[in-house]
Formats: C-alpha cells, structure tokens, sequence
C-alpha cells in the first residue's frame, strides 16, 4: 500500500501521508527508513535540526540499491534550520544537506520556523540548535523576505522542486504572499484536535497552500521530552469518543486520528518502529469518517499548543 497524492500550488504531487523523522534516533534510522520504503512509504519529512540525515539517506540508498524504488519514487522533504536565514547561507547549507542525504534535490524544503538566529558554521556545531553558543539564544538580523528570496533560487537552480514554510501564523503569511514570485507550496503546523488552528488552515487552503500537520496525535509525542504541558494533558489516544469511533470503523485511535486531518485535506507525517502500525498509519484514506465524528473530533479543540520554542525555555515568543 502507498499513499494517494494532492496536487501542490508548483504542480508536483505529495503524498498526503508521510514519514515523519524527528526524533528518529541514529542508530537506527537507517534501517528505519528502509523499512517505511518497504511498507509502501514514499514521503519522508526531515529537517537539519533532526541530527539525522546522513542515516536517513544512507536508509533511501540500500532501498535504491535493492531497487525497492526509483529516486523519482520518492518524494523527499529537508528544513532549514534558523541559524542559515542570511540570504548567502541558504543554498550552502541547503548543499550540504542534500549531500548529507546523498541525492541531488529535495522534492520540497521548507522554513523550519520564522525564527532568524546567528549563524553558526557547521564545522563549529551541526546542528546547532537555538544556541549560538550551547549556552545564548543571538537573535540574527535576516528577515523573511531575504530568506524566502533565497528559497526561491533554490527551485530555479534545481535543488528544491517546491518549497514552503513550516510554523508561520497568518499574519506572516499573508505578509509572505505580498512579495513571494514563487509562493509556499505547503504550510507545516502542529495540527491535533487540542490544536485545530481552524482560520489558519482555512486561510492557507483558500491561498492554494497545502497544509501538512505534525503531532497529530497531540501530547504524545513530547512525553518523552518530559513536557509538564504534556503530562498534564489526557491522552488523544485515550480519549473515550475517539475510542469509540475507532472501534465503530473497525479501526484503531491513531486511525482516527489521521483520517480526521487527511479527511480534511489535511497531509499527516506520523512515524513508528512497529511493522503492524506502519501499515496502520498508511490506511487513513480509503474509508470515510462521518460529519458528526469529523465535528466531534474537531470540539476537543483547546488551543493547547506543545511544540512552543518557550515551552523549551528558548526567548523567541513567535505564537504570543
């Protein structure tokens, strides 16, 4: 099984369900990766702040090598981090990070957040995270603009065939499609029933820009970053009413819930070790749920937000 595709604003095709790499540990994301190509996954969603592309590119090389897939299979997605907002270290780093992974384009690289930080060399830290220092957040001086200017050389030099933004609000993104000649292909945001974001995913989707959720099962993702938002929030996975239309359709909560987003055109990047869940995760579009579950669902809505830089003690308050 694979996943159908949508149409993004630059004319290629996403899968609407995809791999999502954060948090993927190195010692086994390679084989990680080779297995979710096995099971019929073709997107995967990586970003330099992830510490693992150099694994995740050796996974997609055995699958090639073994001819599980064609490079053209597949539709592989990277992130430039804060600290390479400067117009003239965009396409550098955006190199290095295809050379990380060892192919010659990215299918969509995105802004990782409207957050410009100093720059730091990669042979002095890689990633280098919030710091600048291990220690100091520095603020960088490199607007939007200047750094989607510099995305947008990136698709007329061949490296990125789309790109987009990753955590924006709408005000940035409306400022963004003032002057964009390319616009953003996609928008990627925490996107949960605690976390409906309804005008922003509407707005986007009225602009012809796709939206691709991450944490779609809320909370669970940032247990084991010992969150105290996190562990005070009940589990989605839990939740009675989820339960009960999960077992309704013969399918399990986490079903639910991404069938909830993709339902909603909404893309999903959810990632597991289990073969079982992996085949799981991949069914969230061939069966419907219906219009009083979709709404039910979406009435959890309570603006609970986790993947906040303040909930990490980092001074960058891009959601106040």
């Amino acid at each position: 099984m694979t996943s159908p595709t949508v149409k993004l604003n630059s004319g290629h095709q996403m899968p609407i369900v995809g791999f999502g790499l954060w948090k993927v540990n190195n010692e086994t994301c390679a084989d990680t990766v080779y297995n979710a190509i096995k099971a019929g996954y073709r997107l995967f969603d990586g970003a330099c702040d992830y510490g693992n592309e150099r694994e995740c590119g050796q996974g997609v090389a055995r699958a090639l090598k073994d001819k599980l897939v064609q490079r053209k299979d597949l539709f592989l997605v990277s992130k430039l981090w804060n600290s390479f907002h400067d117009h003239d270290r965009v396409e550098p780093i955006c190199k290095k990070q295809l050379q990380d992974w060892g192919i010659d384009y990215f299918d969509l690289y995105i802004v990782h957040f409207p957050i410009s930080l100093k720059y730091v060399d990669p042979s002095v830290r890689y990633p280098p995270g919030f710091t600048y220092d291990g220690k100091t957040v520095v603020p960088g001086n490199a607007t939007i603009q200047e750094t989607w200017t510099a995305m947008e050389g990136l698709v007329g030099k061949g490296l990125a065939k789309s790109i987009g933004i990753s955590n924006f609000n709408g005000q940035l993104l409306m400022d963004l499609l003032r002057y964009a000649k390319i616009p953003p292909a996609t928008l990627q945001i925490e996107h949960h029933p605690y976390l409906t974001q309804t005008g922003l995913v509407s707005y986007a989707q009225s602009q012809g820009i796709t939206i691709t959720a991450y944490s779609s099962f809320g909370p669970q993702s940032f247990l084991e970053m010992d969150m105290q938002r996190a562990k005070d929030t009940p589990l989605l996975l839990e939740n009675p009413s989820i339960k009960q239309i999960a077992e309704r359709h013969g399918k399990t909560p986490a079903q639910v819930l991404l069938r909830w987003a993709t339902q909603r055109d909404v893309a999903v990047i959810p990632k597991s070790n289990n073969a079982g869940r992996l085949a799981q995760n991949l069914d969230v579009t061939g069966w419907e749920l219906g219009k009083e579950e979709v709404e039910g669902i979406s009435g959890l809505d309570r603006g609970l937000r986790f993947n906040d830089p303040l909930n990490y003690g980092v001074p960058q308050p891009i959601y106040v």
